[in-house]
């Protein structure tokens, strides 16, 4: 399928997304924009932040680099019995990302977005296995599109729907890209707004953050303990204890859940990868509305399974499965941020 024709599938596929189970790779923070209020004798809403929360990223570009680790049992081809033990130099790639309102006023909130996500690896020994070739020629990409809507009920109850559709493989061009690579995930909350530092709810999300679909029940949980102290959680994606040192400085400990499926066309196959990230993540503003993000932890291997079909889980499925060690991590972005 030509690139023309995924983008007509994605402008078909995404409003039907964004009122079915489909929606959420990536869930972003839905908490997006400044906070809103109704004048004396008028119905109250819900905002969607609480007080000192992170701030909302916009514009975000960024890159990560894990250092090296092992890769062992990569089989040498299909048919042969023989495996070879890969190590892996280094994996890097380019993050981005763009969150724009559509609507936002008291009532709702609607938010469209883009997002990009490269992994190269560069190998140090010859890689024999093609599957496993193409991760570092041409590497893995995910792109995508998403969106959220925000729908506060009254001025204590919320609703939070998400959607994305993503593209993601090892393509070395246009011809390689087909709807093989498309994955399709979905999130809804409802929540409580207890106070102006407490935000609570729960919910099910359809994700392929460990690297295969799976269906989960999803809890939020935002909260401000002090000036000093709050907490945001989205769990199982993932979590995070704050500190604020002022409004313009702020350190989080932490973990998030990553992954996706990934198109091999090479092979035919499709690369299931998750990964789990324990980390510190420091957010600085440097002028206005710019801050710059650094974050450093583990990258611990959560899944790595090459499967011969798209979503397969039996382990008739399986090409082969790797335990691939675990490397440390560093990461940065520049980010423009909601007032």
């Amino acid at each position: 399928m030509q690139i023309r024709h995924f983008i007509f599938s994605l402008i078909i596929l995404f409003p039907v997304s964004l009122f079915s189970q489909d929606t959420l790779p990536v869930m972003e923070d839905f908490s997006a924009y400044a906070n809103y209020g109704d004048a004396s004798g008028v119905k109250r809403y819900a905002t969607q932040k609480v007080l000192n929360q992170t701030p909302s990223r916009i514009v975000s570009v960024g890159y990560e680099w894990q250092t090296a680790f092992d890769m062992p049992d990569v089989p040498l081809g299909e048919m042969l019995p023989a495996f070879q033990d890969v190590a892996v130099n280094q994996v890097r790639g380019l993050r981005m990302q763009v969150n724009v309102p559509v609507i936002s006023n008291d009532r709702i909130i609607w938010q469209m977005g883009a997002n990009y996500w490269g992994s190269r690896f560069d190998f140090a020994n010859s890689v024999a296995n093609g599957q496993v070739k193409a991760l570092s020629s041409p590497g893995l990409i995910t792109a995508g599109i998403n969106t959220t809507i925000f729908k506060p009920l009254d001025e204590k109850h919320l609703l939070i729907f998400q959607a994305s559709a993503d593209l993601n493989g090892a393509f070395r061009d246009a011809k390689d890209v087909s709807s093989k690579g498309i994955t399709y995930s979905a999130t809804a909350i409802y929540g409580w707004k207890t106070s102006d530092k407490n935000i609570i709810g729960t919910g099910l999300a359809r994700t392929y953050r460990a690297g295969q679909q799976i269906y989960v029940p999803v809890f939020l949980w935002n909260r401000t303990f002090s000036d000093k102290w709050g907490m945001e959680l989205l769990l199982p994606a993932r979590g995070h204890l704050r500190r604020n040192f002022s409004t313009g400085s702020m350190l989080q400990l932490g973990y998030e859940l990553e992954g996706n499926q990934y198109h091999i066309p090479g092979g035919n196959s499709f690369l299931q990868r998750g990964e789990f990230k324990p980390r510190l993540i420091w957010d600085q503003k440097i002028a206005g509305f710019i801050w710059l993000q650094m974050q450093a932890g583990m990258r611990f291997n959560w899944r790595f399974d090459m499967m011969k079909k798209y979503d397969g889980k039996e382990e008739s499925d399986r090409f082969f499965t790797s335990y691939l060690r675990n490397p440390f991590y560093f990461g940065f972005s520049l980010n423009f941020v909601s007032p």
